[in-house]
């Protein structure tokens, strides 16, 4: 089964508005009107101050060499000032290389070697090997105090009437290798613009909209739907430098949040309000994405919260979303939404729904192939990506995941797809988080196994009160599940592997950090 979405096909002409000029729309609209503000504290960034400051990047990337198309590394952990360089690098005509600002020594380097900058803008020293390194002090990224020397502020080069063979800028971006070894994404200004044009539009973000922004800037989600959404609708962006949960309730109502951009691990941790804490009015929904969103932490966070979750599915390939319940229709709970800006098929594009199948994706924020070699066979001659995720597609055109292609486990020739077994044992709400991975077996080839973060054990000595959540979850597992799809065992743990936006990294996932294990028998 194929869902077509309206407009889908319709890939943005190279006449459309590039990033430059929709900056300039912006402040032409409205220069006094807010577009970022910091979390804490009280710096703020109007839509005429971001005019200027791309406009001044334009002029400094020229004066330092860097050519239209070239690409520029930025390693900034201050998330205004991350988004002044990203912004103005892409504006003017150049590739964004993000850089996450914690990494090591050894991983910038490693980044550096996919993505090969010519040059990298940091707020820190840089690596002693690796292209050269511009370092800046904190505070110093609008470029204010240069405005004095600069020879006057240039137009940042315009998308209109480029020749489509010329490099237009963009952002490129080395996957975490959660799901495989890692892949070079480049993608380019009209694919990024058509992903936020189609987020914003899905969202109905417009100018009154104040979204709140906890996730690291140099992952795909917080770049698109976070900065660049909220650039088209002429909205409000709050940037956090990570997720506090500490007065995270009293800081949306101080900042008048009416969307929260999130991952299913922050709405895991706000699903139980702590004492003395009050939800603001006002919040339209809360958005889930770059990760599963397991059923019961959904349930838990809107019972608790009253806002309700809206669940997408996206993927850097796919310049961010590529489905989305609706904000105001209806949304199916374990659905990830229908198809927006993009098409999706499950199998071959069949008519018959509720058939799990891989799910294949195009359109025009979808790249046309890797910018690494070794995944040429992911596309096929009409343009489709496959994705690596298995789902289905109802009779609405809701897509349902139910896991990814490789994480499958085969049971002695029966298929057990991971997450069905991790709703089950997240019901019980003394869990906080779940893996189900296979485990060798002499006879059936692989079982499966629970790996669980259960609330309050944190080592040995809570080994009773992980015992009694284990006895819930496996009278739970028997009750409601088949036999083959029972964990044949359960190890607590203290804490999962996860990568920055909170997926679990599942190759990471080994008994040698087990506090105890029960085996089922």
């Amino acid at each position: 089964m194929t869902v077509h979405e309206p407009g889908a096909a319709r890939a943005l002409s190279w006449a459309a508005p590039g990033l430059a000029e929709l900056i300039q729309v912006q402040a032409a609209a409205g220069p006094h009107l807010g577009y970022l503000e910091a979390a804490s504290g009280s710096r703020r960034v109007t839509f005429g101050e971001l005019r200027s400051v791309t406009r001044r990047w334009a002029d400094l990337l020229e004066d330092l060499g860097v050519e239209v198309g070239e690409t520029v590394g930025i390693a900034v952990s201050d998330p205004v000032d991350f988004s002044l360089v990203f912004l103005g690098v892409i504006a003017a005509g150049r590739t964004a290389a993000p850089i996450d600002p914690a990494a090591t020594e050894a991983e910038t380097v490693a980044v550096c070697t996919r993505t090969r900058p010519r040059l990298v803008v940091s707020d820190r020293p840089g690596p002693g090997d690796g292209p050269e390194w511009v370092t800046m002090p904190a505070g110093s990224f609008t470029l204010s105090e240069a405005t004095a020397d600069w020879p006057g502020e240039r137009v940042a080069p315009s998308l209109a009437g480029r020749d489509p063979a010329q490099p237009t800028g963009g952002v490129v971006l080395s996957t975490s290798g959660t799901t495989g070894a890692p892949k070079v994404i480049h993608l380019e200004q009209p694919a990024l613009l058509h992903a936020a044009r189609a987020v914003a539009e899905h969202h109905g973000l417009a100018p009154g909209d104040r979204g709140f922004n906890p996730l690291p800037l140099f992952h795909i989600n917080a770049e698109v739907v976070g900065l660049l959404a909220t650039l088209v609708g002429g909205a409000t962006l709050i940037l956090d430098d990570r997720f506090h949960r500490h007065g995270f309730w009293d800081q949306l109502t101080r900042h008048g949040v009416t969307w929260i951009n999130a991952v299913p691990a922050i709405l895991a941790r706000l699903g139980e309000l702590q004492e003395g804490e009050t939800v603001p009015d006002g919040i339209r929904f809360a958005r889930s994405a770059s990760a599963p969103l397991p059923l019961p932490v959904l349930e838990r966070f809107e019972q608790a919260t009253g806002i309700p979750v809206v669940e997408t599915y996206g993927m850097t390939e796919a310049a961010s979303q590529i489905t989305a319940n609706p904000v105001g229709g209806p949304r199916k709970a374990g659905s990830v939404g229908r198809p927006v800006g993009v098409e999706v098929r499950v199998g071959t594009g069949g008519t018959a729904p509720v058939m799990v199948g891989p799910v294949g994706i195009r359109g025009p924020s979808v790249i046309g192939s890797y910018a690494s070699t070794g995944y040429e066979d992911r596309f096929d001659a009409d343009g489709w990506l496959d994705t690596g995720d298995l789902g289905y597609l109802d009779e609405d055109g809701y897509l349902f995941l139910v896991g990814r292609a490789d994480d499958v486990i085969n049971r002695g020739g029966e298929k057990i797809y991971p997450r069905e077994v991790e709703d089950v044992v997240l019901a019980d709400a003394a869990v906080v988080a779940v893996a189900v991975v296979g485990s060798d077996h002499d006879v059936l080839g692989r079982v499966p196994v629970a790996y669980l973060v259960v609330d309050g054990v944190s080592g040995p000595g809570d080994r009773a009160a992980a015992e009694a959540v284990v006895a819930r979850v496996q009278d739970r597992c028997t009750a409601v599940l088949s036999r083959p799809k029972r964990p044949a065992a359960f190890y607590v743990v203290e804490a999962l592997p996860q990568g920055a936006t909170g997926k679990v990294r599942r190759r990471a996932v080994s008994g040698d950090a087990t506090i105890y294990s029960l085996l089922v028998r």
